[in-house]
């Protein structure tokens, strides 16, 4: 893999993760209704299904998906009822801003990975965009785990950038009516983030 494929790796990634989509409407929600720290770990959840997804295509183990489809509808049903979950938590949640720190939750990593792990945009990026980027057949080592770092900067970059982007918005909301509509607002998109993802 020489500069160029890496450069092209990147630029691609950085515009298919930046599309609005389930995991950058997780993201915000969380952040619009919690606070920045459920949002890190929700996006390290969904860092780690790349990560996964780039695996799969770098060891050929792109098959996987069709010789197992119930495992992976499983994980993509998963990654839906809890967008669903979260949306209705979203519609219910009283009309008060949240502490920044929000512990409540200590699955969103999970959660965050098993909406990676479902979400068909992020499957086919990798397993069938990524071969026409990068030539995979004789891929070393080195190039690989430079892949997995340019994937982890990428997308972490991208989804701190809407990430900040919805705490400064969160920020100047304070009243319950402003409060409560960025709440329903982001149940809204959850649900639609839900469909999206069956829809596929």
């Amino acid at each position: 893999m020489n500069a160029g494929s890496g450069l092209l790796f990147a630029m691609a990634l950085a515009a298919a993760v930046a599309m609005p989509g389930p995991s950058t409407a997780a993201a915000v929600a969380r952040v619009l209704t919690s606070g920045l720290g459920g949002a890190v770990r929700l996006c390290a959840g969904l860092v780690l299904g790349e990560l996964f997804w780039l695996s799969c295509a770098i060891l050929g183990v792109a098959a996987l998906a069709d010789r197992h489809q119930g495992l992976f509808v499983a994980i993509r049903y998963a990654g839906v009822a809890y967008l669903l979950w979260l949306a209705w938590k979203l519609w219910h949640a009283p009309a008060v801003a949240t502490a920044a720190g929000d512990r409540d939750d200590a699955r969103l990593p999970f959660a965050g990975l098993a909406i990676a792990l479902g979400n068909p945009k992020t499957m086919l990026f990798y397993v069938a965009l990524l071969p026409g980027i990068v030539s995979l057949d004789d891929l070393y080592l080195r190039d690989a785990l430079l892949l997995g770092a340019l994937a982890i900067c990428v997308v972490a970059g991208v989804l701190a950038a809407y990430v900040l982007a919805a705490e400064r918005l969160r920020r100047h909301l304070h009243s319950p009516v402003a409060l409560r509509r960025v709440g329903r607002g982001s149940a809204l998109l959850m649900t639609v983030a839900a469909g999206a993802i069956v829809s596929r």
